[in-house]
């Protein structure tokens, strides 16, 4: 974002705890605040009848938890939960919609992310389908960790399962597999990426697709 068009929001923009496990948002409920997380990572999860629910994407701090806000449905059939514990900033959903509505660079910037979001979340529905479990979680370690400035991630084997849409069972064995390879060191719910190369060479091309398309789309600087 331009430097003026960021002083200019400043004021308005407060900072959020983002807790493990908060809730941001339920389905068909419309968001006072758009939250754009700074060191925390959200997931966009899709929930079923029988308490099931599967991810559909995660955001970072490339992204922003809301798009519903300034795409014109004002809500969503989605759920957001924070997967990994941090900080970011909120701005009323009102303040966001009138910069959209400028037509200048935010809206730009949020358009092109909103490209990026579509391409994961189409790519995630692909990899669900057609990739082995392991592949589907070297993925997701791979999204996951380039939303962090370390090589750790806290998460349960059952928030793990949750996101994937898969059993407690198949994760461990996923998990037990990676680590054997030497890529990962998994305990209590600590996971230290070990050889991140190595994950890359072992996951599907899904990460890859979107990793390229976040890349086009939002590079550290851009003209806008």
């Amino acid at each position: 974002m331009p430097t003026n068009e960021w002083e200019r929001l400043l004021p308005f923009i407060e900072t959020i705890e983002l807790p493990l496990g908060k809730v941001l948002y339920e389905p068909g409920t419309k968001m006072s605040h758009v939250i754009f997380p700074t060191s925390a990572i959200v997931s966009l999860l899709y929930a079923l009848e029988n308490g099931s629910s599967a991810e559909i994407a995660v955001v970072g701090n490339e992204g922003v938890v809301g798009i519903s806000i300034f795409m014109g449905g004002e809500s969503t059939s989605s759920r957001a939960v924070v997967q990994s514990a941090g900080v970011g900033y909120k701005i009323k959903s009102s303040m966001l919609m009138d910069e959209f509505n400028r037509g200048g660079p935010i809206m730009h910037l949020l358009l092109r992310y909103t490209q990026a979001l579509i391409t994961q979340m189409s790519q995630t529905a692909v990899c669900n389908r057609h990739h082995s479990l392991d592949q589907q979680l070297c993925r997701w370690l791979l999204l996951s960790a380039d939303r962090l400035t370390g090589n750790e991630l806290i998460m349960t084997q059952e928030l793990i399962a949750n996101m994937l849409g898969v059993r407690r069972e198949g994760v461990t064995e996923a998990a037990l597999k990676i680590q054997k390879a030497g890529l990962i060191q998994y305990a209590r719910g600590h996971i230290t990426i070990l050889d991140r190369h190595g994950l890359e060479r072992r996951t599907c091309e899904c990460y890859q697709v979107v990793k390229t398309e976040y890349d086009r789309l939002l590079p550290d600087k851009i003209a806008v």
